[in-house]
């Protein structure tokens, strides 16, 4: 296991952006061999605890392999908070980062919840810090609080709204409807592009992803320029230049969907690459490339990959089913207070689902 250290953007409750650092662990890789030895301990450990693995796309691929073996889910983040919620087993194997498996606790507190790495983090969430954005919040009365799924349980605990990207442009529209004016937080390119496309009165917490940050417009437009043909498919928590130029703009689930249903042939994939695996699975002749960061050679950070998301590994799962780590636990006033803004999130797509992107499950697609 190796450390690494990363960049994050973060911002205090006075609106001042800084730098911070936080460190990821590596998993040592696996060779053939030791992957099936490890997958198979996985899925016996899960039938044995009566348990089911809820995987993010973002995660290994032998990860989301074993998911869908052992009849888990892979799924966005909105797709996790419902199957986790509806699933009749007890144990929730949540293979993620820890804002994911906190969502799941909030919304089963009767539920035991793993997690293979709870140091699994991310950059979104580590950016708003509850109590400063606590104080942000105490400053703008007037705004309805709209935060994003990747940040933590006692920020949800603030806010009247959670949104995935799945749901987010249908639900501020909803509120700008309703002649609301948003706080949102903590993701500022998602911020501004559903402020471009929804026309809403938002105050935006000055976040970033560090996967998504990185990916660049001049670049992207070289590489489509060599691709002329190709499809750019890009997730909006990318730069305004990046998702300008976006044939598709959209959540995990979305992009996989245009690639399965898609006519073109090529596609350029702006999000993290562990996405790619489920899409090579999905839509085999099709020809994917990654868009381009700052480069392997230059001064990227993540390399369209979250280091968080990479934490979690087979060994993880072995590891918290057969000792109980990785639970967690969350302060009950805590979470009946986040509880309020992901059941309105999920109560909205329940009633408006033609109006959220690839609502329930996809043909093909499992999980969306």
């Amino acid at each position: 296991m190796t450390q690494v250290l990363f960049d994050y953007s973060r911002q205090d409750a006075s609106g001042a952006s800084c730098i911070a650092q936080a460190w990821a662990k590596t998993p040592e890789p696996l060779n053939a061999a030791g992957r099936a030895e490890w997958k198979a301990r996985a899925a016996a450990q899960l039938a044995a605890h009566d348990a089911v693995l809820v995987a993010h796309y973002y995660v290994d691929g032998d990860l989301q392999d074993l998911a869908l073996e052992t009849g888990g889910c892979v799924a966005d983040s909105l797709e996790m908070a419902r199957f986790g919620r509806d699933h009749a087993s007890r144990t929730l194997v949540v293979a993620g980062v820890r804002f994911m498996g906190e969502t799941a606790k909030i919304l089963s507190p009767g539920k035991r919840v793993l997690m293979p790495d709870l140091d699994a983090t991310c950059s979104l969430d580590l950016g708003c810090p509850a109590d400063e954005f606590g104080v942000f919040c105490d400053a703008h009365p007037d705004r309805t609080v709209v935060v994003y799924a990747n940040t933590s349980a006692a920020v949800k605990a603030r806010a009247d709204w959670m949104v995935t990207s799945s749901c987010a442009l249908p639900i501020v529209r909803h509120l700008k409807a309703q002649g609301k004016k948003i706080l949102w937080a903590p993701d500022r390119h998602l911020g501004r592009y559903i402020q471009d496309e929804t026309g809403a009165d938002m105050l935006l917490w000055n976040g970033a992803c560090i996967v998504h940050d990185e990916f660049r417009g001049l670049e992207l437009e070289l590489l489509r320029r060599e691709h002329p043909a190709a499809r750019v498919l890009v997730h909006p928590e990318s730069p305004q230049s990046v998702v300008a130029q976006a044939d598709v703009v959209g959540s995990t689930t979305a992009l996989l969907k245009a690639v399965v249903e898609g006519s073109a042939s090529e596609y350029i994939v702006a999000t993290d690459n562990a996405l790619m695996h489920r899409m090579r699975q999905l839509a085999p002749g099709k020809t994917l490339l990654e868009a381009p960061t700052a480069g392997r050679s230059a001064t990227c950070k993540s390399c369209a990959h979250c280091p968080w998301m990479a934490m979690n590994a087979l060994k993880g799962v072995v590891a918290c089913l057969e000792t109980g780590s990785g639970e967690v636990v969350l302060d009950e006033t805590v979470r009946g207070r986040a509880l309020g803004c992901v059941e309105r999130m999920l109560a909205f797509v329940e009633q408006h689902p033609a109006g959220v992107a690839t609502p329930g499950f996809v043909p093909r697609l499992g999980a969306a």
